[in-house]
């Protein structure tokens, strides 16, 4: 079901809040926003996400809000720099990439999963995973080999 949960980078300098379902298939509430990249976690095999290892789960901008850090946020685009991947300049970490993108119902917000402070392991292990052949360009099947990921 759909719940406020709050992230952090390791060393807490960067702080967020966001409205993410982790429940496993079956006990999932409707979704904000339709399509399949709401409708659970992802892992990718894109050049990012494989290097970075980033567990995202996509969430509406209106529900999502950095509550601090936003001025110190390192940022990187590449590709065609549609999306703006954020990490904390002292610790690392990456917490969150942001995008618009009209198939997926405008601007929204992709949290690293890893970086939910209040998420238990039982959840945390509960939660659907989608993959992407991101590598490939292929955002809706998962890449033939996935356990890496």
């Amino acid at each position: 079901m759909i719940q406020p949960r709050s992230g952090s980078c390791h060393c807490g300098r960067i702080r967020f809040r966001c409205e993410v379902d982790l429940a496993p298939a079956g006990a999932r509430s409707p979704q904000l926003r339709p399509g399949p990249w709401y409708a659970s976690t992802l892992r990718c095999n894109c050049s990012y996400c494989r290097k970075t290892r980033i567990w995202k789960a996509h969430v509406p901008a209106e529900a999502f809000t950095v509550l601090a850090g936003e001025d110190a946020l390192g940022r990187y685009r590449f590709g065609e720099c549609s999306i703006e991947h954020c990490f904390c300049p002292d610790c690392g970490v990456n917490t969150f990439s942001r995008a618009a993108f009209d198939a997926m119902g405008g601007s929204f917000a992709c949290i690293n999963v890893a970086c939910l402070d209040d998420a238990a392991p039982e959840e945390l292990a509960a939660a659907p995973v989608r993959y992407e052949d991101g590598a490939h360009g292929d955002w809706h099947s998962a890449p033939p080999i996935v356990s890496y990921l």
